[in-house]
């Protein structure tokens, strides 16, 4: 499906661009839909040479061991890129990315962002800052998995949630934004459906886990403190 230069303006990597250069990127672009458990990439999947961003929708990042285990690396809202190792030749899928729920996803060709870069060197340094910010949350999360307690993981989880996706302030606390079923909570932070179910029993106190993954975090100090290890 053909992109419009609007839909080029969703992207915040984009969104400075003048009309002529958003026209040029708009004839090498494509839009493509996917429906809710969509599988967009394969781990390992050859990749095209474009630009992969989310255009509406949610996408989830995830690992999947020799074991079957999967492992939630990050869920993406509209505007985010992703599969960033596609703008290097011969690039390979690092992860699997799943459509969260319906999405359209915005390709752009490598050899357009290129000249796009040449001209405006501004967008090469955005796309740094992406792809740094990207390499310490992989980092955080690896090392969480493998130093932090499960409780701690949780917590932090929880505020990273609720600082990049916001709150409404309701009567009884804050409301995240963002439903967080039991099952992505779970394969996010390394541990299972069941101790998910228990660690937020543990923490009720300060955080209030409602049907269909809504999340009312009901004494943010509490929270801050599990997240320091403080128990």
């Amino acid at each position: 499906m053909q992109v419009t230069v609007e839909q080029l303006k969703q992207i915040p990597l984009l969104s400075g661009l003048e009309l002529q250069q958003l026209l040029a990127l708009q004839a090498h672009a494509k839009v493509k839909q996917y429906l809710p458990r969509e599988i967009i990439l394969h781990e390992g999947d050859s990749l095209a040479s474009q630009l992969f961003a989310v255009l509406s929708g949610r996408i989830e990042i995830k690992k999947i061991a020799a074991t079957g285990k999967e492992t939630i690396l990050r869920t993406l809202p509209a505007g985010e890129i992703f599969a960033a190792t596609a703008l290097l030749e011969n690039g390979i899928a690092p992860a699997t990315v799943v459509a969260q729920q319906d999405c359209q996803i915005l390709m752009v060709e490598r050899a357009a962002l290129l000249a796009l870069i040449h001209e405006t060197p501004e967008v090469a340094l955005l796309l740094i800052a992406v792809l740094t910010e990207r390499l310490q949350q992989l980092h955080q999360t690896v090392h969480g998995l493998v130093s932090e307690r499960a409780i701690v993981r949780l917590a932090q989880y929880l505020k990273l949630s609720a600082l990049t996706e916001g709150t409404d302030v309701t009567q009884q606390g804050e409301l995240l934004r963002v439903r967080l079923p039991y099952y992505q909570i779970a394969r996010s932070i390394g541990i299972t459906y069941e101790e998910c179910v228990r660690l937020f029993k543990q923490i009720q106190s300060s955080v209030c886990y409602r049907r269909g993954g809504k999340i009312l975090l009901l004494d943010r100090a509490k929270l801050d403190a599990l997240a320091q290890g403080e128990s």
